[in-house]
């Protein structure tokens, strides 16, 4: 018996149903973006914001994004949304960034903010979970930040990974997933991957609580079970005779079997850890490891960063817990619009040498004609000499 085959798009409707889109934006309509987007009023020098497509664009609409149009500024806008936590599932975080200024130094990352920030005042001391995206100054600075929040710290990846530093839109996504893996893509590319724990600078600070919060007796305690653990064990198939006075017999204890011989070469270490880490667990200043990328009250996305050029253009922002959904909607945006913008880009350039060439040659054709100009002007006047 044959299987019916199920349509493509059934298979997308589905897909998009399964996933949970916290926040999504593509500015298609207007100037109702001021609506959403909080500029922040905490200086009064801080840069403001347009929606442009920019000089080239592959779609005029479709690329139109916020961008930023003053010169040695910060800038301080957000847009909040439902709080939300994603423990226990998968964090993608995805914007697209277009420094069509060509960047000499400045941000153009974004901030993952707790749904409680003060948006009117967001300012370069507001506390944040994640800060993700390229950033470039000069000849040194030209990586993409993966920052997280954690234990009341900023942690930066220890990873050295490379931005884009051209003046197309460029496509930046973050996977945090809750087997503490993570993931950095540009352009839908995987260019760096690896461990939470480890790739970040937590291995010590984890080590460092753990250590404290052992009680100082481990060792001897340890020790000393290890000692009874090598002649006996209790019988742990014992219970209680049912005529056991507790009064006239004293306390019931089970029997004391002899431990075995060992064998296979196997040989007990002491009592495990995991017993006391088990009941250490619900003390909440452990640190335990599936805390490092969760965050409890995820409420709102932001762009908090200075700038010496302007022109930088933001767009296509959001936040799922589903890496095929941000696949699909990556494809639907960038990825229609990032072939169109490269060909206007080469057409400009290309109009833009021809009138340049053209300019030459007029140029040069005027100081040809006052070259002749002068040269008939002094034969002139020696002829009527």
């Amino acid at each position: 018996m044959s299987r019916a085959r199920v349509p493509l798009w059934a298979v997308c409707v589905l897909r998009v149903a399964l996933a949970t889109v916290y926040f999504q934006e593509e500015f298609l309509d207007g100037e109702r973006w001021r609506n959403r987007w909080v500029q922040s009023i905490s200086d009064s020098q801080f840069g403001h914001f347009r929606l442009s497509s920019g000089k080239f664009y592959g779609h005029k609409e479709k690329d139109k994004g916020l961008q930023t149009t003053q010169n040695g500024r910060f800038y301080a806008i957000s847009a909040s949304f439902k709080p939300f936590s994603n423990k226990g599932k998968t964090l993608i975080i995805q914007y697209t960034v277009k420094h069509e200024q060509k960047m000499d130094c400045g941000g153009g990352y974004i901030k993952v903010f707790p749904a409680d920030v003060d948006q009117k005042n967001l300012n370069g001391k507001s506390p944040y979970y994640i800060m993700f995206g390229p950033d470039i100054c000069g000849f040194d600075i030209k990586k993409v930040h993966v920052i997280l929040h954690f234990k009341n710290q900023y942690h930066s990846n220890k990873k050295l990974i490379r931005c884009k530093v051209d003046s197309f839109t460029h496509l930046y996504s973050l996977i945090l997933r809750p087997d503490l893996t993570y993931e950095v893509k540009i352009d839908g590319q995987a260019i760096e991957s690896g461990s939470i724990e480890y790739d970040w600078h937590l291995t010590s600070l984890k080590k460092m609580e753990k250590s404290s919060a052992e009680p100082k007796d481990w060792d001897q305690a340890k020790d000393d079970k290890a000692q009874d653990w090598e002649k006996h064990f209790l019988d742990a198939s014992a219970s209680k005779p049912s005529d056991w006075n507790s009064e006239l017999d004293g306390d019931w204890q089970a029997s004391m079997l002899q431990k075995p011989l060992y064998q296979n070469g196997l040989k007990p270490e002491g009592i495990d850890k995991d017993v006391w880490l088990h009941q250490k667990l619900k003390n909440t200043n452990y640190l335990t490891e599936y805390d490092l990328s969760e965050f409890e009250n995820i409420g709102a996305i932001g762009l908090e960063l200075w700038q010496v050029r302007s022109g930088t253009i933001f767009d296509n922002f959001l936040i799922t817990d589903d890496e095929k959904y941000a696949e699909n909607f990556a494809r639907a945006t960038w990825g229609e619009t990032k072939g169109p913008e490269r060909e206007m880009d080469a057409i400009q350039a290309k109009e833009e040498m021809k009138k340049a060439r053209e300019e030459d040659e007029e140029e040069l054709m005027v100081r040809k004609f006052n070259g002749h100009e002068n040269h008939f002007s002094r034969f002139h006047r020696r002829d009527e000499l």
